[in-house]
């Protein structure tokens, strides 16, 4: 990344997600007043009087525990820390100065990075004097604003920009070539360990509860020579099982991560087999029409076999009947077995999705099919497809032009669908066959 980093951390509920909307221009971390709903490092491109940075919000400092997500939470912190050039420590000034805003002071105090004091909850000048004794944190004047009515926060950017590096590179601004594959699937499948073993690094908050990511988040990184965005999610339950509100932002995330995708891997724990919600994920993924392929994650937990793999993959193909152009891979984010062959499917499944067909091929094969099996009469009335072209691709739509299309019958799309994949592939692509009038 060669954008200059902020980061902004703090205790829980003091308004950092709030803070970070703010800043990068829409809602795009998730605000609810339970505390600990941010845990992973979430990032934003941000931009202020042509400056560009990136924006990370963090999970809420706690101190004095000792439970596995809190863990794993300062965990990222520390790391946000450590990659930032320039610290927004926020504060509540309603609360006043907290041991935990103490102690964070400490540990930023050591960490030697650049550190601007923001005391948030400030919603009129009369509150200003809240901030005289967060002066004794020891980390300079503090800032007033409120992030959740946007006072002052034009005036903490310009403080902001003026503390980021001078020299640092800037990317020039042009159209997004990166591949978006965004891993999604039910709690607890390991989308987030998919991930981590991917980088090589724990870039994600992983427990075994359920529910630990809630937010969706952007990792960039390059992989031969290819710039991809990594994006994990939370689990997807069914609605009727969706009583929180994080939980339903958390969804609404997860599903606008398949809207933004190309590429999308629906990932499932090979030691459960299938799931109805798997497949209800699955047909999520399709009907956006974006590349998709099932993972069959915790592969090392699978009683080895001379035939495991084969009947496992027969069974799920048995219950996917109509998805049987979707890849399955084995893999085991534990052990890193197969975990990059997740990236060359990706890429393999994107350039498949952006292929276009000639139309002399596609006519070619229109004539062969039709004489193989010609679609059946409309009532008394002879059905003629004419010619067909692709007319879009990414996703791919073919239209075939014919005397009557309302009697091209469900089984004869099914033919041509098959057909189409047997003469010109479309691995792990969902087709579009539009019928009109010529």
């Amino acid at each position: 990344m060669s954008l200059p980093i902020v980061a902004i951390v703090g205790r829980p509920n003091v308004g950092k997600s709030t803070l970070f909307n703010r800043i990068v221009g829409r809602r795009e971390a998730i605000v609810d007043p339970t505390p600990g709903v941010t845990r992973d490092r979430k990032y934003a491109e941000a931009e202020w009087t042509g400056r560009r940075f990136l924006l990370v919000d963090t999970g809420g400092f706690v101190s004095g525990t000792d439970e596995p997500i809190h863990r794993a939470v300062m965990e990222q912190l520390a790391r946000g820390i450590q990659e930032a050039n320039l610290v927004v420590f926020l504060v509540d000034g309603r609360a006043g100065v907290t041991s935990e805003d103490e102690e964070l002071a400490h540990m930023l105090r050591k960490s030697g990075k650049a550190i601007l004091l923001v005391v948030n909850k400030i919603d009129t000048a009369a509150h200003e004097e809240l901030c005289a004794e967060f002066f004794r944190l020891g980390l300079g004047t503090p800032f007033p604003i409120s992030a959740a009515l946007g006072r002052r926060t034009g005036e903490l950017m310009d403080e902001i920009v003026q503390r980021l590096p001078e020299q640092l590179p800037q990317i020039s601004p042009g159209e997004d070539t990166a591949l978006h594959l965004a891993i999604v699937g039910r709690p607890n499948v390991g989308k987030s360990s998919l991930i981590n073993a991917i980088l090589g690094t724990p870039k994600l908050v992983v427990t075994e509860i359920p529910g630990t990511t809630r937010d969706a988040i952007d990792t960039e990184f390059s992989y031969k020579g290819q710039r991809l965005i990594l994006i994990d999610t939370a689990g997807l339950r069914r609605k009727s099982r969706i009583s929180e509100a994080v939980e339903y932002y958390s969804t609404q995330r997860a599903l606008r991560a398949i809207r933004r995708a190309d590429a999308v891997a629906v990932v499932i724990d090979a030691s459960q087999g299938l799931f109805d919600q798997d497949k209800r994920i699955l047909e999520q993924v399709v009907q956006h029409r974006k590349g998709v392929f099932l993972v069959a994650n915790k592969w090392d937990l699978v009683p080895a076999g001379a035939r495991t793999g084969v009947k496992f993959e027969q069974a799920v193909r048995d219950e996917l009947r109509t998805l049987s152009y979707v890849p399955l891979l084995f893999v085991s984010a534990k052990t890193g077995h197969n975990v990059t062959q997740v990236l060359d499917v990706a890429s393999a499944i994107d350039a498949e999705r952006r292929k276009v067909v000639r139309t002399r091929e596609l006519n070619q094969f229109l004539q062969e099919a039709v004489t193989q099996h010609a679609p059946a009469a409309y009532g008394t009335r002879e059905v003629k497809i004419r010619f067909c072209a692709q007319v879009n691709a990414a996703p791919p739509v073919f239209a075939f032009y014919c005397n009557h299309p309302r009697g091209i019958q469900p089984n004869y799309r099914t033919y041509l669908e098959k057909q189409l994949r047997q003469r010109f592939g479309f691995m792990g692509v969902p087709l579009t066959l539009s019928f009109r009038r010529k």
